[in-house]
């Protein structure tokens, strides 16, 4: 049987209304009580434990489980990948890496007992296109793999950068050192500087007895094409690559499979009267909800959404580039992982990123976002006729 550990409340410290939220709808009443709260006033502080304690599934993905993936048929690729992973999990059963926690799962660090010697690759790689389920297989294994949560860890690739930037190399390496498993989701490199820094993390914790899995829409031999062309660099990613097992998942994205169209935007009346209908929804206008991003570092996202049942946006446009781009993914990223509903009018969501940005080298996340957008929208219509 295995358990989940609750995340912690937010450390947020929340401003007065500012210009972000969009002026209420005729008729709609102003008291306090009713007012919305709006993400452009919300500036959140994440200490370093929090970042650690969170390393476990997000909630969309706290209950998932290998026997609730549903494989398309016509894709045998995604049956054999629960068949692979679940015999992954049970061959994780034994003793954990260098040591045993010292005591709850935080920045203690663990002991320094003799490492096992590594023999082959310690991870497996889900490769495949987004929305096949890399993520729920992923939390799956998480969840089936027989340790008590403080002995396993799971975050996105960004999460786990930014737990170095928090801790320190040293430490990091120290905290998830005594780990029985490190899942990494939304393996994507954004610079060279990540690649060797994860790429060398990752080597230590090999060379401890750590198991890895990570989802990717490249195979780790291939990441970063398109993006950077350094023989440095490239060098990194066939060191990491070593390390894993891939395992290749074909089909179309679940979030639509089967599904009408997405649905249009609403106007901004429709949009601003649902957000005030609805208890611990946000409101803000689109342009300055960029902008704000701009000023709160990508691993506080997660905190500037605690506690939000939806999200309200107004005048939706193009990114204008893509430094705003990337920021936008990784919102879209916490606010689905979180199941936060996001209404919004203006253009629809497959139309927030250029031509050249879909065809560049971020190409696979703007779609993920694109994907990842469209589901919340679809379950934010609700919410107009609540209203």
């Amino acid at each position: 049987m295995t358990c989940s550990v609750p995340r912690p409340l937010a450390w947020v410290t929340v401003s007065s209304p500012t210009s972000g939220s969009p002026a209420p709808a005729p008729g709609i009443g102003q008291t306090a009580d009713a007012a919305p709260l709006s993400l452009c006033a919300r500036e959140p502080h994440v200490p370093a434990e929090r970042l650690v304690a969170e390393m476990v599934p997000p909630p969309r993905f706290d209950s998932v489980r290998f026997g609730t993936y549903l494989p398309d048929p016509n894709q045998p690729s995604q049956s054999e990948a629960v068949r692979v992973l679940e015999g992954f999990a049970a061959g994780l059963g034994g003793a954990t890496g260098t040591g045993r926690p010292t005591g709850r799962r935080g920045l203690l660090g663990f002991g320094r007992a003799k490492a096992r010697p590594a023999t082959g690759p310690r991870g497996v790689y889900l490769d495949g296109g987004y929305g096949v389920g890399k993520t729920h297989l992923l939390a799956s294994l998480w969840h089936a793999t027989p340790a008590e949560p403080a002995l396993k860890a799971f975050g996105t690739f960004v999460e786990l950068t930014n737990l170095v930037g928090a801790l320190g190399f040293q430490q990091t390496v120290r905290t998830l050192s005594g780990h029985r498993l490190l899942c990494i989701d939304e393996f994507e490199l954004d610079d060279p500087g990540d690649t060797v820094l994860v790429s060398t993390l990752l080597g230590k914790l090999v060379d401890a007895g750590v198991a890895l899995a990570a989802t990717s829409n490249t195979l780790p031999g291939k990441l970063g094409e398109g993006r950077f062309a350094a023989a440095d660099f490239l060098r990194e990613i066939q060191g990491l690559s070593a390390h894993f097992h891939a395992l290749r998942i074909d089909g179309e994205d679940y979030r639509h499979r089967g599904l009408p169209e997405a649905p249009p935007p609403f106007t901004d009346e429709q949009v601003t009267r649902a957000a005030y209908a609805t208890e611990g929804a946000a409101l803000d206008d689109f342009p300055h909800l960029l902008d704000h991003l701009a000023r709160v570092h990508p691993s506080r996202y997660g905190a500037l959404t605690d506690g939000l049942r939806a999200v309200c946006l107004t005048g939706v446009r193009p990114v204008p580039d893509q430094s705003t781009a990337l920021r936008l993914v990784v919102l879209a990223d916490r606010l689905y992982d979180r199941e936060v509903p996001v209404l919004a009018s203006g253009l629809p969501f497959d139309r927030l990123f250029s031509g050249e940005m879909l065809r560049g080298g971020y190409r696979k996340k703007y779609f993920r976002a694109i994907s990842r957008l469209t589901a919340l929208a679809r379950d934010a219509g609700s919410l107009v006729h609540a209203g």
